[in-house]
């Protein structure tokens, strides 16, 4: 997956489902330098499924 050029994400959106697989793989990859979430600004709890969406502090 193509990563946007740093700076250019406003918000990352994740649906977490509680399913385990092997060793896991990291969601954001390698990365260089830290990058702060504030509080989810969404969560919307579904069927085995929690939506979440977070707004990247700048």
């Amino acid at each position: 997956m193509p990563r946007p050029p740093a700076g250019l994400v406003d918000e990352v959106a994740m649906d977490v489902v509680p399913v385990v697989f092997g060793a896991g793989k990291r969601y954001f990859g390698s990365v260089g330098t830290q990058h702060l979430l504030e509080d989810p600004d969404v969560v919307i709890q579904g069927n085995r499924v929690l939506h979440l969406r977070y707004r990247v502090r700048r």
